[in-house]
């Protein structure tokens, strides 16, 4: 069988399922070590705003360093339903795929956030990282801020990426990228722009306040985003294979999306 017939490339939805559960597990390991009641983090750096720049870029480097491993090399390491979702709308992913996509980064940020339990009280103080409407925010806010960071992800993403010699440099985006919004808008929705990401805290904790947001508004931010691109004309859409990195390797042939 010719291996773009496949039906299931099983290897690369298990090297998603891994790179979304590494996302959850160490990210979220650093927002704990971060904001976590009793954390040393917190007498070395007392501010706050710091520390979410700090934990910002490194939640982006996690990202980054996942595109650029095996794992990356295998699956393209979107490790995000919308990054996903992303790609569809450009035309470079079958709708199977997609959807094994999806279901490999749900089911990994559940299992990648098992491990958070072992931070104890520590990581209980902050719902293990889940995602929630910051104090005194409102919905349409939090909604708001989940719209525009992951708007902002979209075409940071695909202004990368089209530029052939910017392409290369595509996982260099993240660290700068996640700092600057966790910076700014961190205290509105806690700035997950990733519904996977969302999904595995809230499972362990319980703490699904406002969870629809976290849905809603990176989906509207991806439309937004992609629609963006279409409005300005053929000469934008230059995607030519939806992965971050690696884009020489596509062992099943699916990074193009139908031939």
């Amino acid at each position: 069988m010719d291996p773009i017939d496949r039906p299931v490339p099983w290897l690369i939805f298990g090297a998603e399922l891994l790179g979304t559960a590494l996302l959850v597990a160490v990210g979220l390991s650093l927002v704990i070590l971060s904001f976590g009641n009793g954390s040393p983090i917190i007498k070395l750096i007392p501010s706050a705003g710091w520390r979410r720049l700090i934990t910002g870029f490194l939640f982006g480097t996690t990202g980054a360093l996942i595109a650029l491993s095996p794992l990356g090399k295998e699956s393209g390491a979107h490790i995000n339903p919308v990054v996903t979702l992303g790609f569809w709308l450009m035309g470079k992913l079958r709708i199977s795929h997609a959807i094994g996509y999806i279901l490999s980064q749900l089911t990994g940020a559940v299992l990648g956030a098992l491990p958070l339990l072992a931070w104890g009280e520590m990581g209980r103080s902050v719902a293990y990282g889940a995602t929630q409407p910051g104090a005194g925010y409102g919905f349409v806010s939090v909604l708001l801020g989940e719209t525009a960071t992951t708007f902002a992800l979209i075409v940071g993403l695909f202004f990368f990426l089209r530029h052939r010699r910017l392409r290369s440099f595509t996982p260099a985006l993240f660290p700068v990228l996640y700092a600057v919004m966790v910076f700014a808008e961190g205290p509105i929705s806690g700035t997950s722009t990733n519904p996977a990401r969302s999904l595995g805290p809230a499972v362990i904790s319980g703490a699904w306040q406002g969870w629809w947001i976290y849905w809603i508004g990176p989906l509207l931010g991806t439309f937004l985003g992609v629609a963006m691109y279409r409005c300005m004309g053929p000469r934008w859409l230059t995607i030519e294979v939806a992965k971050l990195h690696h884009f020489g390797h596509d062992r099943y042939g699916v990074f193009r999306g139908k031939r």
